[in-house]
């Protein structure tokens, strides 16, 4: 049966929360934070890196960065590059090419909210998108230039699609060959593997199996078409980009990491990355275990077992990729939320309100020791962390924050009892959290990640006519980060051009480091980002002097002498 919804304004917010209530709680989350800041190591500065390549450029086809080519599927950065261009009038680059993110990441919710209406019904289908929204790995990276959060959403799409299979066959193996190739162009072919064994499995259940298997071989034909499309085209006007490409999917689909190994890695990231989706799939496995053969239970169950096993065989353990394990999780935990008991409902409800009342009232606290120095040990604390930062006040900023924390105080006053609540009020609270990270944390946070200063320091001792740089062990967020702020672009010391180079850029301690040390280039400087505090964090520039050559040569000449 649907949960009943309350309407009177006075009792709170209706739940489950629908129209405006829930498109204003879902765009507070996504577009908070998006903006307002640089490119951040890692892959936010890689991927606006890759962005401002494309626009500057004009190069659509092929990715690359500071020049190089970035072997790389396209269409997140083919989104990221149309919305920096569209806004350019209003946004800087970086903060207008992460606003792909937002779609990507509105769009993942949607999908979500339809499957789930689709597998558990219209009256708890709501709890999905919170669920997913409130999952803290999933904060992470909806706030990031992420190319996988297009991955994301494809796997959303192609849930919503294959729920539909057996209803609407034809509308359904539709969305979900285009989610397929869609997906394919976005993120390559390793994240979108899973997804093929998951179709197998509603093939199995369906009960027209022949009506359904024509409809996914038409699905498999558009989604081929698709991602096709692009390699002829790529195979045609950049045949060297192709085979570059190419061959890094075959290298993702080789990994070296044991396969047990690489899911044991997913799985301890999942306790904390996929709450609170991770408990309620496992009450909903519990309260719901005389039924797990039913397919709203069958299928995200399968369908998260046959993605950590695709993602162990294909993508090594890291927090972007796991995203793919959300979407099955949060479908089986939709049940999961109406089934819980009244006391284990309320704990998780007290639980979430206790717990971001808390960071709401931290937040201030060290809001107050960054702008006014109070208290002072705090204060003296945010200064070590981050030397040379100084905090100043934003009315602006602080108004909307303080509009957030009463709202915040308001919803937690009057919600009704719903089961909906404990749900509702964990993921409105990490809104509220990151709202005010957002709003009161984030020029202290920026100052310590941001390589901007770092980048005109650099620029200024090269000098206007400083010629060619080489590269020793520079990461591509470097690379990029160099190449966004001040058009500073190196090539490889290894390679033919960057040994006639004159000057060399280091990051930390290498062989290569050692080696031009010992070769006698002269240190012209050294910096680091406010948080790269240790020596193999530092960045260092030589120069090449008569010297240097000299010892080059000599050792050149002793090497190739015979013992």
């Amino acid at each position: 049966m649907p949960v009943p919804r309350e309407t009177t304004f006075s009792k709170g917010l209706a739940l489950p929360p629908s129209g405006w209530a829930l498109a204003i709680l879902l765009a507070l989350y996504i577009f908070t934070g998006l903006t307002g800041h640089d490119p951040w190591k890692n892959d936010d500065a890689i991927t606006i890196g890759v962005v401002y390549d494309i626009v500057t450029n004009g190069n659509w086809l092929s990715t690359s960065i500071a020049g190089r080519p970035y072997a790389d599927a396209p269409l997140y950065y083919w989104i990221a590059a149309a919305c920096a261009h569209l806004f350019s009038w209003l946004l800087p680059l970086h903060d207008a090419a992460r606003l792909a993110s937002g779609i990507f990441t509105l769009l993942a919710l949607s999908f979500i909210l339809l499957a789930a209406r689709e597998l558990h019904g219209r009256g708890h289908a709501a709890a999905a998108p919170l669920i997913l929204a409130g999952s803290i790995g999933f904060l992470f990276h909806a706030h990031e230039a992420q190319p996988m959060l297009a991955a994301l959403t494809a796997h959303t799409a192609a849930y919503w699609g294959l729920s539909l299979l057996g209803r609407q066959p034809a509308k359904g193996a539709a969305i979900f060959g285009l989610a397929l190739g869609l997906g394919f162009l976005a993120n390559g072919l390793a994240p979108m593997l899973a997804l093929l064994p998951i179709a197998a499995f509603m093939l199995w259940r369906n009960e027209n199996r022949k009506r359904a298997a024509l409809m996914l071989l038409g699905s498999l034909l558009l989604a081929a078409s698709i991602g096709g499309l692009w390699l002829l085209l790529l195979l045609a006007k950049a045949p060297q980009f192709f085979a570059a490409f190419w061959q890094s999917e075959l290298d993702q689909l080789g990994t070296t990491t044991p396969l047990l190994n690489n899911i044991q890695h997913y799985l301890t990231l999942l306790p904390w990355y996929a709450w609170p989706a991770l408990p309620l799939a496992g009450w909903a496995l519990w309260a719901k275990r005389r039924i797990l053969r039913t397919l709203p239970l069958a299928w995200p169950i399968f369908s998260f077992t046959a993605t950590l096993i695709v993602l162990g065989l294909s993508l090594d353990a890291r927090s972007a990729p796991a995203l793919m394990l959300l979407p099955p999780l949060v479908l089986l935990a939709v049940p999961g939320i109406t089934s819980l008991r009244r006391g284990a409902a309320n704990a998780f409800d007290w639980f979430g309100m206790i717990t971001f009342t808390a960071f709401a009232g931290l937040a201030w606290l060290i809001w107050s020791a960054m702008v006014f120095g109070w208290p002072e040990r705090l204060a003296r604390q945010i200064v070590r962390i981050e030397p040379g930062f100084v905090g100043h006040f934003s009315a602006v900023n602080a108004a909307f924050a303080l509009l957030m924390t009463l709202t915040w105080c308001w919803l937690i006053a009057t919600s009704p009892r719903s089961p909906m609540r404990g749900i509702m009020h964990w993921m409105a609270g990490l809104t509220l959290f990151w709202l005010l990270v957002a709003t009161l944390w984030m020029p202290w946070i920026d100052y310590g990640k941001t390589y901007r200063p770092l980048s005109a320091s650099l620029s200024g001792a090269l000098g206007a006519k400083h010629g060619c740089i080489a590269n020793a062990n520079l990461g591509d967020a470097a690379l990029a980060s160099l190449d966004y702020f001040n058009g500073l672009r190196t090539v490889p010391l290894k390679s033919a051009a960057g040994k006639d180079c004159d000057w060399v850029l280091i990051h930390g301690s290498s062989r290569e480091a050692n080696a031009v040390v010992r070769a006698g280039w002269k240190k012209i400087w050294e910096n680091g980002r406010p948080l790269d505090r240790r020596d193999n964090e530092k960045f260092r520039l030589y120069r090449r002097d008569a010297k240097a050559d000299k010892k080059i040569a000599q050792s050149a000449a002793g090497a190739g002498a015979p013992d």
